[in-house]
């Protein structure tokens, strides 16, 4: 789970990193307030869980308070999805570092990743002077030593106080790495400030989504996800993908499913999104497919091989969930495995026409797509027949 900014920047100061100061705001109005409270210029900084925010106009510099007030209405009404801006105080900036803790899942160790010219460039100086980045492994048991924060330090070119300072920055991103079972814990930039002080930029802080029981309060809101339907998704249950095609997945098994997304692609579709009917969710058809209509869809696709999760079970689901919804979209099925006979039967009383080639299923539901987009709405069940 990825946390915002703000999130990440208050598991830092708890922790003794420097922050800016700063207000989190949810209109215009309180961002004007916030940014009169934290003196001009400061910089307001869009909370969405995205990187390269600076980048797509999503961070700015404000100079007066009727700038930050339709600087905010700006960021609010942006199709980013913008509903909080983090109003902080500008930095006088001197040098900007980069450094991260993450895990290497191969060797079973945490990798310090760290860079002398931090900001939004880090992903091309990567790419492009791999050298340029100072790399420090250290064994999960052992920890983040002192003379290992040191190391880090020293290869970045820092002598003195800064890289005493840099290096206790190190050693406190660690505690907040192991303390919040994280996959990251990222300060980029860090800011050496003229003044000789040291103060996280941004903050990027993912958590494993298997330690969650362990940290209650940081159970992800809407927020978090693409859309309502992958929110309510998720308190199901139910993976879910949100994607910004035309043809809704209901498939089971991560495998089946990217296949079929393949096939949907080359034949020229685009997927809406993808839903998990499979495993323990195939008892769900109702609320699968209510999800799904989430999306007004020109077509769901359905495509399952059941084994555990049985073929006809799903197919009385489906009925269920075509009764109780009534969906304006074409239905195309292609459900196989256990008790693939009864299912037939169960998608032919609906009058649909049960199909057992995947590829055949996903030609179909691509066309019915296209002709869709070209009448201009989708067709009605029939479509389906």
């Amino acid at each position: 789970m990825k946390l915002h900014e703000h999130e990440a920047k208050d598991v830092f100061k708890a922790e003794g990193i420097p922050v800016p100061r700063s207000v989190l705001a949810t209109d215009p109005e309180g961002v004007a307030r916030a940014a009169r409270e934290a003196g001009f210029p400061c910089v307001l900084k869009s909370q969405v869980l995205r990187g390269g925010r600076g980048k797509a106009g999503l961070i700015k510099l404000v100079r007066s308070e009727p700038e930050a007030r339709d600087t905010a209405a700006a960021l609010f009404a942006s199709p980013h999805g913008v509903r909080r801006i983090l109003v902080e105080e500008a930095v006088d900036i001197d040098r900007e570092l980069y450094l991260s803790i993450t895990v290497d899942p191969a060797a079973a160790e945490a990798v310090v990743l760290a860079c002398s010219e931090g900001g939004v460039e880090i992903e091309d100086l990567a790419a492009r002077s791999p050298e340029k980045i100072v790399r420090e492994r250290v064994p999960l048991a052992e920890g983040l030593s002192p003379y290992r924060a040191r190391n880090v330090a020293y290869a970045l070119g820092l002598s003195g106080d800064a890289a005493k300072k840099t290096a206790g920055i190190l050693e406190a991103l660690w505690r907040v790495f192991r303390k919040n079972d994280a996959e990251l814990a990222e300060i980029n930039p860090l800011f050496l400030t003229k003044g000789g002080g040291v103060v996280a930029g941004d903050g990027k802080l993912a958590i494993d989504d298997n330690s969650l029981f362990r940290h209650p309060g940081r159970e992800p809101g809407r927020d978090y996800y693409d859309s309502d339907a992958a929110f309510e998704a998720a308190a199901e249950g139910i993976p879910y993908l949100q994607f910004d095609g035309d043809i809704s997945l209901m498939c089971a098994g991560a495998g089946l499913t990217t296949v079929v997304y393949d096939l949907i692609v080359d034949e020229g579709g685009s997927v809406a999104n993808y839903l998990e009917f499979g495993g323990p969710n195939y008892k769900k058809a109702v609320r699968a497919m209510e999800l799904c209509l989430k999306n007004e869809p020109k077509v769901i696709l359905i495509v399952t091989f059941g084994t555990i999760a049985r073929a006809d079970v799903m197919a009385e689901g489906i009925a269920d969930a075509v009764k109780r919804l009534a969906p304006k979209c074409p239905i195309v099925a292609c459900i196989r495995g256990t008790g693939e006979e009864k299912a037939v039967e169960t998608l032919r009383s609906l009058g649909l026409d049960p199909l057992f080639d995947t590829e055949e299923a996903v030609r179909k539901a691509v066309a019915l797509a296209a002709a869709a987009r070209g009448s201009g709405a989708a067709p009605g069940a029939g479509g389906s027949k």
